[in-house]
């Protein structure tokens, strides 16, 4: 899983598709199913699908072949934000603080090469401020490993400048550690308990060691058009394992944010960007659109796929679209696509 790309090239994306610029009054962006088929024509994406939501209304498209609306499939990073959520609860029921430090938690693990847990909070974790090096950079994404023997490979580096955003997998790893070391479970029955089952997520799982995806699911592939479907998940861990499909993206990010899952005074925590200098909250980024409106979700990349979901503040308009291949060729089809979804459009 690379760096999440949270600076994405908007301007180049509005001048390809022949609309006005962001600071114009009357921006008009195209149908997102007319920008979908980009993504396999432009994107070099296999085939693409979509599945918007606004209140009890959905709308599903797709392009190519290869993908069926409800395909199960490996959503990468969006493991974030279930991570993040479970630490937020776990704050707000006074079972940890955001300003407890790793070394709390997790006493002598991150003692290495300049690396002090003593000196790293869990808020410096949620929101990639730690400076830890992120294990999946020498791993490239391919090979399983534990919880402690990622942190063992990141911690063969020395830390990067504290305080300044770096996302690294390695800071979900070290928090699915401090959720079972609090929690007494694993994280993923944490969030099985407290987020898939009472949203009724029927289609998502944290695999574990499972390598292969649950039925249905079409086929995924790397960028030079390996089939790579069967993948062993302890690849990314707490930082990207999850399995899940379009519909369960959109029900979790629209109950995430309007409320259902966080009491307002963590879920404002959780969007809050300062400590990333406004590029990442907790588990979330906010992304301005050239229409002026920002959404609020995540991206997931991981080998096989790339997942992005995107919603307003309030979670009542959500839209979520993947691609069944590494990565999207082209990086301006995505904020195009969510231009597409998100800017109102003028006659």
């Amino acid at each position: 899983m690379p760096p999440l790309r949270t600076l994405l090239a908007l301007p180049v994306a509005v001048a390809l598709l022949g609309l006005p610029p962001a600071d114009s009054s009357a921006f008009s962006a195209p149908p997102t199913d007319a920008v979908l088929p980009l993504l396999t024509t432009r994107g070099g994406a296999p085939a693409a699908a979509l599945l918007a939501r606004e209140g009890s209304t959905t709308r599903y498209a797709h392009a190519g072949t290869g993908i069926a609306r409800s395909d199960h499939f490996r959503a990468g990073s969006i493991t974030k934000t279930f991570i993040a959520t479970v630490v937020l609860q776990l704050a707000a029921e006074h079972r940890l603080s955001l300003s407890d430090t790793v070394e709390h938690h997790l006493p002598g693990l991150v003692r290495v090469a300049g690396n002090d847990g003593r000196a790293l909070t869990l808020r410096s974790l949620l929101t990639h401020t730690s400076g830890l090096s992120d294990f999946a950079s020498d791993t490239g994404g391919r090979a399983p490993v534990t919880p402690r023997q990622a942190v063992r490979i990141a911690l063969t580096h020395p830390p990067t400048a504290r305080g300044r955003f770096s996302y690294s997998n390695t800071n979900y790893v070290l928090l699915g550690l401090v959720i079972q070391q609090v929690t007494g479970h694993p994280y993923a029955d944490e969030a099985e308990r407290r987020i898939i089952a009472p949203l009724r997520l029927t289609g998502t799982s944290f695999p574990g060691s499972r390598t292969s995806l649950p039925p249905p699911h079409g086929r995924a592939y790397a960028a030079d058009g390996t089939d790579v479907t069967d993948l062993d998940p302890r690849v990314a861990g707490a930082a990207g394992e999850l399995v899940t499909t379009l519909a369960d993206l959109d029900r979790f990010y629209a109950a995430l944010l309007d409320g259902r899952l966080l009491p307002p005074h963590w879920l404002r925590e959780m969007r809050d960007t300062r400590a990333a200098h406004g590029a990442y909250g907790m588990g979330l980024f906010p992304e301005k659109l050239p229409c002026g409106t920002t959404v609020w979700g995540h991206n997931g990349h991981i080998s096989g796929s790339y997942v992005r979901t995107a919603a307003t503040v309030d979670g009542r308009r959500v839209l979520t679209f993947r691609v069944n291949t590494d990565a999207i060729a082209d990086p301006d089809l995505e904020p195009a696509v969510l231009a597409a979804e998100f800017c109102p459009r003028t006659s």
